[in-house]
């Protein structure tokens, strides 16, 4: 799946920034234990892909929309709706 590979760790962070979460918010909501986020958060391991999909879902629920990287930026956070 394509969008798997637009969640960095820190789309993560950022997508939490916006909805104002806490590691604990986004685990729960996404049905993930902590450590999984916190873990992918401080970049000790990479999601599986299931868990990836469920960030992901989660995060599209909410509201934000990943952005991928382009030639000229890094990879993105925006909420729906906002430019």
């Amino acid at each position: 799946m394509p969008h798997l590979k637009l969640l960095t760790p820190g789309q993560c962070r950022a997508a939490r920034g916006f909805l104002d979460w806490t590691q604990d918010d986004l685990a729960e909501r996404a049905g993930l234990s902590r450590s999984t986020v916190r873990d992918f958060e401080k970049g000790r391991h990479d999601l599986q892909p299931g868990s990836a999909q469920q960030i992901v879902r989660t995060f599209e629920e909410a509201g934000v929309k990943l952005i991928p990287a382009c030639a000229e930026n890094g990879p993105g956070v925006c909420m729906r709706g906002a430019g």
